[in-house]
């Protein structure tokens, strides 16, 4: 069992959050996070799911997307270098006495301080999920009020070369122009007979 990041490009259409996130139900699959944006071309979203599995069940995973009609592409960001992300957003408990010393630690983790109030602070933070935690540990002594996690968000590192990258392409169902625009940056790739 070890934790995978799935990257899913899919057509930027409504219902297809749903029939993702419905998918991982039906079968079962617990999704441990997951963050939805809009990819450079605008007709396009890029889904960065989080799953924790066996190298089969995680398979079984990315055959099941493949055969979702608005998922043009997926790649399992976790059998390659790649670049790992979460924003945190923490308010914590803090009296003027402890602004100094909470502000140090934060500075630490290079994290910054975008508000503040009478008893209470609001720190920002970007980085791996293990500074995360790490962070989140150190200030529950003082207090947490709120905590908000955007999840984790992957690319895979400039430096990679192309063919070191590998991806599964989902399996697509042969549609009409009208029905679907793929574009010119995803390459199509034919996936071998199983």
């Amino acid at each position: 069992m070890r934790k995978h990041i799935l990257s899913v490009l899919v057509q930027n259409k409504p219902g297809v959050l749903a029939h993702i996130s419905g998918m991982f139900a039906a079968r079962g699959y617990n999704i441990d996070s997951l963050v939805v944006g809009r990819t450079e071309d605008p007709e396009f979203s890029r889904m960065v799911i989080v799953s924790t599995g066996d190298d089969q069940t995680m398979e079984q995973v990315r055959k099941q997307l493949g055969k979702i009609v608005e998922v043009v592409k997926v790649r399992d960001l976790s059998e390659q270098s790649c670049v790992e992300r979460d924003l945190l957003l923490l308010q914590v408990h803090c009296p003027p006495e402890k602004r100094v010393e909470l502000r140090q630690i934060a500075e630490v983790f290079r994290g910054s301080i975008v508000d503040v109030g009478p008893r209470s602070i609001v720190i920002q933070l970007t980085g791996p999920e293990d500074k995360i935690e790490a962070f989140v540990e150190l200030c529950r002594p003082y207090g947490i009020k709120a905590l908000s996690r955007t999840g984790l968000i992957a690319v895979p590192r400039a430096s990679q070369p192309e063919s070191d990258a590998p991806a599964t392409s989902a399996r697509r169902r042969i549609r009409s122009a009208a029905d679907s625009k793929v574009p010119s940056a995803v390459p199509e790739v034919v996936l071998p007979p199983s």
